[in-house]
């Protein structure tokens, strides 16, 4: 009986902590009253959306995404330098933009959306559109020489970590 009250109260726990922790964040505080107000909406957001969440994720495994979230946000300040470099010194006569598909192997919807969002939030590269079927994610370079080569950097470097982090 307390479990369910508790789950209830409480219907994604991950998510009522990471609520709390962009609401710090984003305040750049640590008060008391930061703290209670971010509890608030930690605990009414998810309890508002929990209809949308029919299948909550269970086992991530929060170290490996840490260390997925810390390699993304390394990858986004190499690619703002890169896209940078671009732009200054290619006219766009020369510059290779091309569609990659990248056909998926990760199938939980937190894991490509999650890709989806890494991709667009990668300078140079933006996730346009996701198959029917959930199988491909259509991709739209900047500047590539090579869609292959772009689609099995996003496969390893990506992809393959968020298989371990959710799947």
């Amino acid at each position: 009986m307390a479990r369910s009250v508790l789950r209830r109260l409480l219907p994604h726990p991950a998510l009522t902590l990471i609520l709390i922790l962009v609401w710090a964040i984003l305040n750049s505080s640590l008060s008391l009253g930061t703290i209670v107000f971010g509890a608030i909406l930690g605990i009414l957001i998810p309890q508002a959306t929990v209809a949308y969440w029919p299948d909550v994720p269970r086992g991530i495994r929060f170290g490996k995404l840490v260390s997925y979230t810390l390699l993304v946000v390394w990858d986004i300040l190499v690619a703002n330098v890169q896209v940078a470099w671009i732009v200054m010194t290619k006219p766009n006569a020369k510059m290779k933009s091309t569609w990659v598909n990248v056909p998926l192997d990760i199938k939980t919807p937190e894991a490509i959306t999650m890709l989806a969002g890494t991709i667009t939030l990668t300078p140079g590269t933006v996730s346009a559109d996701l198959s029917d079927e959930g199988h491909c994610l259509l991709v739209h370079a900047l500047d590539a020489e090579d869609a292959d080569a772009v689609r099995d950097d996003i496969k390893q470097r990506y992809e393959a970590r968020l298989k371990e982090i959710f799947e």
